[in-house]
């Protein structure tokens, strides 16, 4: 059966067409969070959003800016596979959650930013090292000709099968903790049961089908999703 993770391709339409769209959303959650874009709304939609707290409204910018560099990289260098046009136009729709969503979230938020805030940023750091590096680490082990074909189980990839997602599900977990909303934290729940209800068990699928034993073998002995835990 041929899904997004049967093909390859150079076609780089669908990738522009991403990248245009999250520098939409990009600019959006800087309008919010650092001209006051919280009162424009509030005006076309009798909303009640406060301003936020300055300092913490340009930390979160900040994480946000990092996502979407790392985003590039993993669109124009990391990812091999094809982005067929549905995803250039899901992708971005997900990614508003994180940058416009969390920066709405953020708006009601009174507390200043202090010293828990540290362990938050230590985390969304720690998220962003283990999906890039484990995608890097792979990249650069599948471009030797004598790996060509093989299932890659080394790095990162040893404590999880599937840790560039649980690197995904840390940083969107510490961007929700920065805007100090309760409510924030719906967003990386959701995207636990995505990754474990959806993409993880499509992409097992694929690579059961193209690896084999090997693979069987791997996944028998190896978590699938968190390391050590599941």
């Amino acid at each position: 059966m041929k899904t997004i993770y049967n093909k390859n391709t150079n076609h780089y339409l669908p990738r522009v067409t991403l990248l245009l769209l999250e520098t939409i959303i990009l600019a959006a959650a800087c309008w919010i969070l650092l001209f006051q874009g919280s009162q424009t709304l509030n005006d076309w939609f009798h909303w009640s959003l406060g301003d936020g707290r300055n300092e913490r409204n340009i930390l979160l910018f900040a994480l946000i800016a990092i996502v979407y560099l790392r985003m590039c990289v993993t669109i124009f260098y990391l990812l091999k596979r094809v982005i067929p046009w549905e995803e250039a136009f899901t992708v971005p729709l997900a990614f508003s959650l994180y940058y416009v969503g969390f920066a709405l979230f953020a708006m009601n938020a009174s507390e200043v930013v202090d010293g828990w805030d540290l362990p938050v940023v230590l985390l969304f750091i720690a998220g962003s090292f283990i999906n890039t590096c484990s995608e890097w680490l792979r990249d650069q082990w599948k471009k030797r000709p004598e790996n060509k074909g093989k299932l890659y189980t080394k790095g990162l990839f040893r404590y999880s099968a599937h840790i560039n997602y649980f690197g995904d599900l840390l940083w969107v977990l510490a961007l929700a903790l920065v805007t100090r909303n309760p409510w924030a934290l719906i967003v990386p729940l959701l995207l636990f049961c995505l990754f474990a209800f959806y993409n993880i068990p499509m992409l097992d699928r694929h690579l059961e089908s193209k690896y084999g034993e090997d693979f069987r073998r791997y996944i028998a002995e190896t978590k699938k999703f968190i390391p050590f835990l599941y």
